[in-house]
């Protein structure tokens, strides 16, 4: 096969019954199309492959698949594809999603069709779409002590005690409000469909380069969700925050204390997903939303 690709990553989910034999075919298929194979340590070490793919694939960190492969293949759903995201993103790798359940919102192809899906993007037939990442430093005492990036977003939120939390929010340096509330989701576009949907937020197509802030349970019913542009930079002084916390794509997170600031800005590399060319988004939101169908 004459392709744009040399060498391709492959990143399982982790405990998903089966998906050993998804694997199998698409190595096979990868192999016998001459590609060279990097399969994440992870799902080596967790077993998740059989014993021969293993043998015929090198092994390679999930944040060294950004160095290694001029592409990313994620067997799981988006949550998968997420966590891959974040690493990957650095070295400006291309992903593809194949889903092993239901439609994704990033996970376009099927399992059952992975390898007629993924003929023609590896022929050099596909719709590219960027998706813009935040990156977030935690600044603690005049120091930058965390940084962390997301695809979804990332949540300011209250911890066990279910005490409501209180901080301000900057953009650009200029005071915005204060606010009560539960907590705040600074969300992409790629998150507008996940937990900043739940919480009131708008859906934004997913390739604008907009970012909203999404307030969750405010004191004050005039808090709304406001949408800034992404070379916005957002800084949030948390000023009251009983046992806080903030959460990055939902996957993992860091505590918070009292005067802590959260500086999020978009990150300088977008993350390159790779569609079938009869892919859209629309059809997507429909599906995933059930919203109507076309009468006419």
């Amino acid at each position: 096969m004459k392709s744009p690709f040399r060498n391709i990553g492959i990143v399982t989910r982790p405990n998903t019954p089966g998906i050993e034999h998804t694997a199998h075919r698409l190595i096979d298929f990868l192999q016998r199309e001459g590609f060279g194979i990097y399969l994440d340590e992870q799902s080596v070490g967790e077993q998740a492959l059989l014993p021969e793919d293993i043998a015929r694939c090198r092994a390679a960190a999930k944040a060294d698949l950004g160095k290694t492969c001029d592409l990313v293949v994620v067997l799981g759903g988006d949550g998968t594809f997420l966590s891959v995201a974040r690493e990957v993103a650095p070295r400006a790798v291309p992903m593809i999603g194949i889903n092993q359940g239901h439609l994704g919102f990033l996970t376009q192809i099927s399992h059952e069709n992975m390898t007629e899906g993924l003929k023609p993007i590896l022929e050099g037939k596909y719709l590219p779409e960027e998706r813009i990442l935040l990156e977030i430093e935690l600044v603690r005492d005049g120091e930058v002590c965390e940084r962390s990036l997301a695809l979804n977003d990332c949540v300011l939120s209250r911890g066990g005690a279910g005490q409501m939390i209180e901080f301000e929010v900057f953009i650009n340096r200029e005071f915005v409000y204060t606010q009560r509330s539960d907590g705040l989701i600074v969300s992409t576009p790629t998150g507008s469909t996940a937990y900043a949907l739940a919480a009131g937020g708008p859906i934004l197509q997913a390739g604008s380069r907009v970012v909203t802030l999404v307030p969750i349970c405010p004191q004050s019913m005039t808090n709304r969700p406001i949408a800034v542009s992404d070379s916005s930079e957002i800084e949030v002084l948390v000023t009251k925050s009983g046992d806080a916390r903030v959460h990055f794509d939902g996957q993992s997170f860091l505590d918070i204390q009292n005067l802590d600031r959260l500086i999020i800005r978009r990150y300088h590399n977008p993350l390159r997903v790779l569609h079938p060319t009869d892919y859209q988004y629309y059809r997507t939101l429909r599906q995933k939303l059930h919203w109507g169908e076309q009468l006419v």
